[in-house]
């Protein structure tokens, strides 16, 4: 059969048939496509495991369809238009059918393929700004960091593309068959009338957090309520009524969501607990940013970060073993703090404020490297992955204190993976051991105070690579296998994970002991935030705030000095001066703020509490979760719980002041 045989009946159609078939295939062939992506991951029509907010009911799902309907077709229409544009333009209309109804899905299908392996690990809180923070605020090494995981999926795309150029060039010539007509006529007045339609569905599924969220997944939605929103940003502030949360002062380009509330002079500014109040005392004093002068002769420092591990690490049995059996005697001998929390749950941010003692570290500003530089210590970096990483190392004066320096990017050569973005980067422990005996395996070594971090990446995920012992019963599960369907087998792999980390620090320990420096050093073990392991519905970390994504350990050499009460890592600079020996530092008792994205825009701001109780808010629309609750609340509905608004409030207000703290001029 010859392509001109194939393409005689099609050219007996009008080309105004052919292009409406066309436009029906494409808008629900990539519909049905991007819903079926969009419920398997999220589950938004039929709720499940770690879907925190489905569809409510039939009022919504038909709300939520219509709505979708409208926006798709509406999107799909206007491409429709500008392909044909295109092809009348370059002289070839008679492929426009077959291009329109073979490349634009394709392409739509790939993105959304593309889309969707690189959330394949994360939950539904995910958004740009946490793919952005995955590449330690760098958009290109965030790109890095999932092209590993989209490599074949690439691959195969480029395949297909040179696939249907080789099928045209081959039935170019059938396919030239005669026009038929002009082609299907779109009025203007029926597409204004489909836009306004889309509009007010908009708007209507805007009004339920439900379908809001559920309509939030799919890309025409995303697109539309982005140009409506700025169409109707009169004030030009950066929001408008389609915005999340919506402007409602449209007109006063000084009252906004996420707008900084200047404290004491009436005006609620963000439009969130009322004009904010700042109270007596809270401007911080500027002698905080001088180095604090330590006692003569003062103890050495060992600062150990774990990645990704929690706080329920220690004393966890694991198999009839103990998961961290060398931290345990450490924190026996001497502290463990039982409510430490890190502030997000991101290793940038969280080193910044462990280092800086704040939510927000300014350059050049105070950190402990700065601190002990300036009292005469020698200073060892030893870190498993680059301390480069989000401008970790710059921000908080590393790289430019230490005397002896050795990240995942300068043993580049001798990573675990072969993946070399800088998110992906990662070295062994055991090869920071190594390093660590070259430079400091001496008493001569020790002859001046020391300080030195290491940062043990062995419980990052995939939790296992090539060298990792098995400490723990049981083989580590291959990557290609991590799913809730595996989930006590991907459980089991992190826990061997964090136990060869505390293998290395017992190793550690065992040196400094032989060095004859162990009773004279203050060790600190913590971590940069915690992991969830499907026991919260998600895999992994920063999009939760709750016990497994932001409780880690703290343990610390000294014995009596633990407290119950609430701790972050911005307070630990200010605990381990203290504990070297400076009686000017204290450790205040505040409220532990936490957030999701960034301090000035997040998505959901939190407070962790004594007796591991959570106030968090999401600010789109002002839901108030309480963890020992089983709903939440609209934050107008607390009105009616004193007790649980004052909590909500407490928390409006640590973040307002941090916020307002956070500006240099403060």
């Amino acid at each position: 059969m010859t392509a001109a045989s194939i393409a005689r009946p099609i050219s007996k159609v009008s080309a105004a048939t052919r292009e409406r078939i066309a436009l029906a295939l494409v808008i629900f062939v990539t519909l049905a496509v991007e819903l079926a992506l969009v419920e398997r991951k999220y589950a938004i029509i039929g709720g499940g495991f770690g879907q925190s907010q489905p569809l409510a009911g039939a009022p919504s799902l038909l709300l939520f369809a219509v709505a979708l309907l409208a926006c798709h077709a509406l999107v799909v229409t206007a491409i429709f238009l500008a392909v044909r544009l295109f092809h009348r333009r370059v002289g070839a209309i008679a492929l426009f059918p077959v291009n329109f109804a073979v490349l634009v899905p394709g392409l739509a299908i790939a993105a959304l393929a593309a889309k969707y392996e690189v959330l394949r690990y994360f939950s539904d809180a995910i958004s740009f700004q946490l793919i952005r923070n995955l590449g330690g605020g760098s958009l290109f090494d965030a790109l890095l960091f999932v092209m590993s995981e989209g490599a074949l999926m690439l691959a195969a795309v480029a395949a297909a593309l040179a696939l249907y150029v080789l099928v045209v060039r081959r039935f170019a010539e059938g396919l030239a068959f005669a026009n038929g007509g002009a082609g299907l006529r779109i009025p203007p007045r029926m597409l204004g009338l489909g836009a306004l339609v889309a509009v007010a569905l908009i708007a209507a599924g805007n009004g339920r957090a439900d379908v809001r969220s559920a309509l939030g997944r799919f890309n025409s939605y995303y697109l539309l309520n982005s140009a409506l929103d700025e169409i109707s940003d009169v004030d030009r502030d950066g929001y408008g009524l389609f915005s999340q949360p919506p402007d409602i002062h449209p007109f006063d380009g000084t009252r906004y969501p996420f707008a900084l509330d200047v404290p004491g002079n009436g005006v609620d500014e963000d439009g969130i607990g009322g004009d904010f109040t700042l109270a007596p005392g809270a401007i911080r004093d500027s002698a905080d940013d001088t180095p604090p002068a330590l006692p003569p002769n003062p103890r050495h420092l060992i600062l150990i970060v774990l990645e990704s591990t929690r706080q329920d690490a220690l004393g966890r049995i694991v198999g009839g073993r103990e998961v961290t059996p060398n931290l345990n005697a450490l924190a026996r001998a001497g502290s463990s703090f039982p409510a430490a929390y890190s502030h997000v749950g991101f290793t940038t941010a969280s080193l910044k404020s462990l280092f800086s003692g704040r939510l927000e570290t300014a350059p050049g500003g105070p950190s402990l490297f700065r601190d002990l530089k300036a009292n005469g210590y020698r200073i060892g970096v030893f870190s498993g992955q680059p301390e480069s990483f989000g401008d970790v190392s710059e921000a908080v004066g590393m790289r430019a204190a230490a005397d002896v320096f050795v990240d995942a990017e300068t043993l580049k050569a001798e990573r675990a993976f072969g993946f070399a973005a800088k998110g992906s980067l990662l070295v062994d422990g055991k090869l920071l051991l190594r390093e660590f005996d070259r430079s400091f395996g001496k008493p001569a070594d020790w002859r001046r105070p020391v300080f030195l971090y290491f940062n043990l990446q062995s419980a990052h995920f995939p939790y296992h690579h090539p060298g990792m012992e098995q400490l723990l019963p049981g083989p580590p599960i291959p990557r290609g296998e991590i799913s809730l369907a595996n989930r006590a087998w991907v459980a089991r792999t992190y826990w061997n994970a964090v136990a060869q980390a505390d293998a290395q620090i017992g190793q550690l320990i065992g040196r400094l002991k032989a060095l004859g420096v162990y009773d004279r050093s203050l060790i600190v073990v913590t971590a940069d935030h915690g992991e969830s392991l499907f026991d919260d519905g998600f895999l992994g970390h920063g999009h939760m705030l709750n016990r497994q994504q932001t409780h880690i350990p703290l343990v610390v050499s000294i014995p009596g000095v633990a407290r119950a009460t609430p701790l972050g890592l911005s307070d630990y600079r200010a605990l381990i001066l203290r504990l070297l020996g400076d009686g000017r530092q204290t450790v205040a008792v505040r409220p532990v703020l936490q957030y999701i994205g960034t301090l000035d825009q997040p998505a959901w701001i939190g407070m962790a509490g004594s007796s591991q109780r959570w106030t968090t808010l999401r600010l789109q629309d002002e839901q108030v979760r309480f963890s020992e609750t089983d709903r939440s609340f609209s934050y107008g509905e607390l009105a009616a719980h004193p007790a649980l608004k004052a909590r909500a409030d407490r928390l409006i207000e640590t973040w307002e002041r941090e916020r307002w703290l956070s500006r240099p001029q403060r």
